[in-house]
């Protein structure tokens, strides 16, 4: 069955629904897609969201033409090279950055075991097709997240989503770009934390 992300969200929903109490909805990058699609398939479920720069194809596919060139390189065999082009292309890394990454023959293996998961969800969040309209109605609160070096496109297609969602602010994390799980764990912590304060109590 190919990867969707309407399985992913009826999965986020599915849990939610077993959750007593106010649910606080967090995912970073195709996480946060996922979670945006599993708000938007059941709102009432969710009481709030934190959204870590969600590659939502907005007015643009995230993947697109490289994501088809990263899939035949993956079919070929080469699942190094197709990650090579994800991070690039995709992901929108700077090009001496990757290849310095890549040199690494354990680097390379490394994102070469998760090559398949990889360039499948850049594939399912391309099937999801450019255009947000439909979060217009969506009116979960949510805090969206960028890094301040995190890829243009990123930062782009966040503003794009604060502009559709009703109850949408953007928090600018500095220094930090697409990462900052690992760079700047605490402050981002921290962000979950607030954005879950008004119904912890």
């Amino acid at each position: 069955m190919p990867h969707s992300m309407s399985v992913e969200a009826a999965d986020i929903v599915a849990v939610a629904r077993l959750l007593d109490g106010p649910t606080l909805l967090v995912g970073h990058s195709s996480g946060a897609v996922a979670a945006l699609e599993a708000a938007l398939l059941e709102p009432s479920a969710f009481d709030g969201m934190v959204l870590y720069e969600p590659p939502m194809p907005t007015k643009h596919l995230v993947a697109g033409a490289a994501g088809v060139r990263a899939r035949a390189l993956l079919d070929a065999g080469d699942a190094g090279e197709a990650m090579r082009v994800h991070m690039r292309d995709i992901v929108g890394m700077p090009a001496e950055m990757v290849d310095g990454m890549f040199a690494e023959p354990q680097v390379r293996a490394m994102f070469a075991k998760v090559a398949a998961a990889q360039i499948a969800d850049d594939e399912a969040i391309d099937a999801l097709g450019t255009g947000i309209g439909r979060f217009a109605s969506l009116d979960v609160p949510a805090v969206l997240v960028e890094g301040d070096q995190s890829p243009a496109h990123l930062r782009e297609r966040l503003a794009d989503l604060a502009d559709v969602l009703p109850e949408a602010r953007v928090v600018t994390l500095a220094g930090q770009g697409h990462v900052a799980h690992l760079t700047a764990p605490d402050v981002l912590a921290r962000i979950v934390r607030d954005a879950a304060e008004p119904f912890s109590s």
